[in-house]
């Protein structure tokens, strides 16, 4: 028995080991929000989900450390929902990030990004207008566009370095025109209107060389935020994915050490009977 519940202890240990890194990037995540994704209502899965596996451990350790039924039962069936909602968030994560991705620029290292070719909830809540007006306003406080400036053997860089760059969904979208308006290239995010006609895309006319303006208000800008919030999102997928099986299989031998520890208590318990038999007959 006692090795049973050494086998509960130790795996709930691991588990309470596992929701700290979850936690603490949550709330890391959180407290960055506002120079990154600016999506701050992305973070509270992971937290969430960190606190909750901190909660059950702890429930399931003082459970197997003072042989209690009753948090045990806590621990096993809040271990089932926990995972039942991971499972949940998994199937949501996929369904939401499945769809869009950039697109190639002939000549450029860079990609870029189209609302149009994104769909479904992610897209609508970052486009909606009422949260736009946040995120583009976060966006813009982060300085992610100031940033951008490189000094390339003591002069700043040229047009063909910096289509050499690989720029970040914010950057591409939000920092520069579309390459489709054909606006000549003075620097990262100053950019000269061609002679002619400028492109067809809505963005082209909605580009400002103000440094406040830029391309905030364009639909790239919403793409980029959309790609962006994608690639955490899957990252957080991935660390849920680990963590729903880590529970699965914490469950399962919690089921099985428990039972052990059932039979290895039922069987020291008949033959405590049988000792005392004996020694009542003798």
């Amino acid at each position: 028995m006692r090795s049973s519940n050494h086998v509960i202890g130790f795996l709930n240990f691991m588990t309470l080991l596992l929701s700290i890194p979850i936690l603490g990037g949550g709330i890391w995540l959180s407290s960055r929000a506002n120079t990154t994704d600016c999506m701050k209502f992305l973070q509270w899965p992971l937290i969430i989900s960190g606190a909750s596996l901190m909660l059950i451990s702890l429930a399931g350790l003082a459970g197997a450390c003072y042989r209690n039924t009753v948090l045990m039962y806590v621990y096993l069936w809040a271990m089932f929902f926990t995972i039942a909602a991971l499972v949940g968030f998994l199937i949501f994560a996929y369904a939401v990030t499945d769809k869009g991705s950039g697109r190639p620029v002939m000549n450029r290292v860079y990609q870029e990004y189209y609302l149009q070719d994104y769909s479904g909830w992610l897209e609508d809540r970052v486009s909606k207008e009422s949260y736009w007006t946040k995120i583009s306003s976060c966006i813009r406080d982060s300085h992610s566009c100031d940033k951008m400036g490189r000094i390339v053997r003591g002069a700043p860089e040229s047009a063909d370095q910096f289509y050499l760059r690989k720029l970040t969904p914010i950057e591409s979208g939000c920092c520069k025109p579309p390459t489709v308006c054909g606006y000549v290239y003075i620097n990262e995010t100053f950019w000269y209107p061609p002679g002619g006609q400028v492109g067809a895309d809505p963005d082209c006319f909605r580009w400002n060389n103000d440094q406040d303006q830029l391309c905030y208000n364009c639909n790239s800008c919403k793409a980029g935020a959309v790609a962006s919030v994608k690639t955490s999102w899957r990252k957080k997928r991935n660390g849920v994915g680990t963590t729903a099986q880590e529970g699965v299989g914490d469950l399962a031998w919690t089921k099985v050490a428990g039972g052990a520890a059932d039979e290895q208590w039922v069987t020291g318990q008949w033959l405590g009977s049988r000792k005392r038999n004996r020694a009542v007959v003798g």
